[in-house]
């Protein structure tokens, strides 16, 4: 669904980020991060970071679940004051939760013997 998707379509100078603005898509991942982690058992691990990529600045949430491959969603602001909405948090947590779920339940699915016949 969101795996390694951006959200943002235009390119964004990385340095044109003051540290305000900085902060604010920080507090906003860190948002996503939690509302993830709240989702999911203890075993799926969440984490944020909010990197100058080539096209800009670059946030990703990824969830490393217990079995399976990591999980991401990335966002590339358009503008310099864009912040994370509310929705676009629940959204993105949601999705990442969801993915994750189904990773684990696509490693396992091939692993596990029947109880009974």
């Amino acid at each position: 669904m969101y795996g390694n998707a951006p959200f943002g379509d235009e390119s964004l100078d990385p340095e044109t980020l003051t540290d305000d603005q900085r902060r604010r898509l920080e507090r906003d991942l860190s948002q996503v991060a939690q509302h993830t982690r709240e989702l999911l058992p203890e075993e799926f691990v969440v984490g944020s970071d909010l990197t100058a990529g080539s096209d800009g600045p670059e946030a990703t949430v990824a969830v490393r679940p217990p079995v399976g491959p990591v999980v991401s969603a990335g966002y590339t602001p358009e503008e310099a004051d864009a912040t994370i909405t509310e929705d676009e948090q629940t959204d993105l947590a949601q999705g990442l939760a969801a993915s994750a779920a189904l990773q684990v339940k696509q490693a396992l699915s091939g692993s596990t013997s029947q109880t009974a016949r």
